[in-house]
C-alpha cells in the first residue's frame, strides 16, 4: 500500500496562506522555512510552497486559473463541525462557494476556497468512521 506523503499547493503569498491556514487550527512543522511551509496533517503533510517556484521545479508553467479538478477535504465528527469549520474559514477571508446543507449521498457538507482558489470540501459523512483527528477509516 502507497501513502500520499506530501500535498503541495502553489500559492501566490506564503504569509498570506500561513495566516489563513493557521487559523483554520493548521499548526506550523518547526521544519517550515522562509520558503516553504509544512503543516503536519495526520500522515500527511500540507506543504505551501510559492507558485511559480512550484512550477518551475516541475518545469511547467505557472499560469493558468479557474477549476483545477481537484478538491481537498476536511471530514468532521459532526455536522455542527462542518458550520464551526466554515465560520472560520469565513472569518480567516475564504470565499464561501456553497454553505453547509444536506447532500445527496446522505451527508452534510460545505465548500471554500482559499486564498489561491483552491477547493476545500468540509464534510460530515454518517456512513464512514472518522477519528479525533480528522483520519478517516474506510477499510474497516
Amino acid at each position: 500500500m502507497r501513502s500520499i506523503s506530501v500535498i503541495t499547493l502553489g500559492i501566490m503569498d506564503l504569509q498570506r496562506s500561513n495566516v489563513f491556514y493557521e487559523k483554520l487550527g493548521f499548526i506550523k512543522s518547526r521544519k517550515s522555512t522562509s520558503a516553504i511551509t509544512w503543516f503536519q496533517t495526520g500522515g500527511t503533510v500540507l506543504a505551501l510552497y510559492p507558485r511559480e517556484l512550484l512550477a518551475e521545479d516541475a518545469t511547467t508553467s505557472s499560469e493558468g486559473s479557474g477549476f483545477r479538478g481537484i478538491a481537498l477535504a476536511l471530514n468532521m465528527l459532526s455536522r455542527n463541525d462542518v458550520d464551526v469549520m466554515i465560520l472560520k474559514a469565513r472569518e480567516a477571508g475564504a470565499r464561501i462557494l456553497k454553505t453547509p446543507q444536506p447532500v445527496f449521498w446522505g451527508g452534510y457538507s460545505s465548500y471554500f476556497a482559499d486564498p489561491d482558489d483552491y477547493l476545500w470540501e468540509v464534510a460530515y459523512n454518517p456512513f464512514t468512521p472518522v477519528d479525533e483527528h480528522g483520519n478517516l477509516a474506510i477499510n474497516e
